[in-house]
């Protein structure tokens, strides 16, 4: 070999070498995202203060450790619109999903690029499990996912039922309505045997091995979604003679408009301009009818119990990983949930209870960890936070913000309104102090959180406040896409959550 050859030779060795050396340093500064998804969970966590009960200690630590928010917004009080504006960045005003049913978003919006997606374009590794987009045994959306980790849910685990003993309560035994939405009791099963549990042991595997891309791994927890089945040992750390009910007042739904009156009674969602009456008892009076509020409490905080010591779990994987000096950890949950406030049960409502919701963000060193905010956020903005916190290209085309300067700086000002939409014309407002809420016939309510946080008291009609209430109509959607399908009051087709 002549000293000519071997000197290039050497130098294509070197520049090989270099260059592959460059392209595993610049995919080392790109960080991973555990992006942690909690269904129907409301603000009844230790960091959020929604329930004196609660038992939260890994979310609350990841809380303390992380930034935590104390006023996130879904920007829909429902599954399905809710996770797609939030993974997709778009607003259920532009993209025209307001419902559960309109899952293929992308008939409803073509061309549009979810968060995982995007990433995959900048070389991310996107897994995910569970329940992600809403529809548990589907993968939701192939082209978002390089793997999609499928977990079978049933209402029977194994043939074992739900034991007939104490707590034990199915709906369709009384007189509610919807009673396949009405369940809750102990199981006299392992934890092993329960589906969530199933899911993070995959995730953990897949923090367990080495991965040659910066990866996205979602995962989806299921509880507390109904049913609120979980093992008996959940149950037994709150005995039913020791529950808290919620804070209620007697008649609030009586300042309601008559539509707010129609949300507060019933699950489904006419469609607008739909003839509706208010005629019928209130679903919240039936609950206490039949002796199940102190149960329904019960059976929410163990499962909230069940879903944390899991997250719990997988923290201390990623701890242990390689993984968590480079990882952003997001921890958030779809909507918030009435148990009885405003004599309201479940979502489906513009109220703080529907639509408020944990999020809290971990990533090391990057940001301002150890802290709380408490100004209002929306998750619409989640999307465009991800890809300028892992240092891509700006996402042309969505409606979020980035809000990555206040992670890194918590005491600024943020003064963005947050809007929360149920079904065309339904949205409200929700800002530092107040929430207003304007609905398809033009009615309102009005709730001033400095002085009234529990939204007893609807202002609206009060002269003093027209300025107000002019000045928070400025961000209702001066136009908004049709809906694709319409609602339906008939209680047999009326589409589950």
């Amino acid at each position: 070999m002549t000293y000519y050859l071997k000197t290039f030779l050497s130098a294509c060795i070197f520049l090989l070498i270099n260059s592959f050396s460059i392209g595993q340093e610049n995919l080392s500064d790109k960080p991973n995202i555990l992006f942690i998804a909690i269904d129907d969970l409301n603000d009844w966590t230790g960091f959020m203060g929604g329930h004196p009960q609660a038992k939260t200690p890994n979310i609350d630590r990841l809380a303390k450790k992380g930034i935590a928010f104390t006023k996130a917004y879904s920007s829909a009080p429902l599954c399905n619109p809710s996770r797609i504006s939030l993974l997709t960045g778009i607003l259920p005003s532009n993209s025209g999903v307001y419902g559960n049913a309109e899952r293929n978003f992308r008939d409803r919006s073509p061309g549009v690029t979810t968060i995982m997606e995007y990433l995959k374009r900048f070389d991310y590794k996107t897994m995910g499990g569970g329940k992600i987009f809403h529809g548990f045994n589907t993968i939701g959306d192939s082209i978002s996912w390089d793997y999609y980790h499928k977990i079978t849910r049933a209402s029977r685990i194994k043939g074992k039922k739900v034991s007939n003993e104490g707590n034990k309560f199915d709906g369709r035994d009384s007189n509610l309505p919807f009673p396949s939405l009405f369940r809750w009791g102990p199981l006299d099963i392992e934890d092993k045997e329960m589906p969530d549990v199933k899911l993070v042991n995959w995730a953990i595997s897949m923090l367990n091995k080495k991965h040659s891309k910066p990866f996205f791994l979602a995962v989806g927890l299921t509880k507390p979604h109904m049913p609120w089945y979980v093992p008996r040992k959940y149950f037994e750390k709150f005995p039913l003679n020791e529950i808290i009910l919620p804070e209620t007042i007697q008649n609030d739904i009586d300042d309601l408009p008559p539509f707010g009156k129609k949300l507060a009674k019933e699950i489904y969602i006419p469609s607008s301009g739909e003839n509706y009456n208010i005629s019928g008892d209130v679903e919240h009076t039936r609950v206490l009818n039949s002796n199940q509020w102190k149960k329904g409490v019960q059976g929410y905080l163990a499962t909230i119990n069940f879903a944390d010591k899991y997250v719990g779990r997988l923290l201390d994987a990623l701890d242990k990983s390689n993984y968590f000096e480079n990882t952003i950890v997001i921890l958030w949950g779809d909507h918030g949930w009435h148990l009885g406030e405003k004599e309201h049960w479940r979502k489906h409502a513009l109220w703080e209870d529907s639509t408020r919701t944990p999020l809290i963000i971990y990533y090391p060193n990057k940001i301002q960890n150890g802290s709380t905010i408490s100004q209002p956020i929306s998750f619409i903005d989640l999307y465009p936070t991800i890809v300028e916190m892992c240092g891509l290209p700006k996402k042309e085309n969505i409606d979020g913000v980035s809000f990555l300067p206040l992670l890194k700086n918590p005491n600024q000002e943020w003064n963005k309104p947050v809007l929360i939409t149920l079904g065309k014309g339904n949205h409200a407002i929700r800002t530092k102090r107040w929430r207003y809420i304007q609905y398809f016939d033009g009615t309102n309510e009005l709730y001033d959180h400095d002085l009234d946080p529990n939204e007893w008291n609807n202002i609206s009609g009060l002269e003093e406040n027209k300025n107000i209430i002019l000045e928070l109509r400025k961000s209702i959607p001066k136009t908004e896409k049709t809906q694709s399908y319409k609602h339906t009051i008939s209680p047999s087709k009326v589409v589950k959550i």
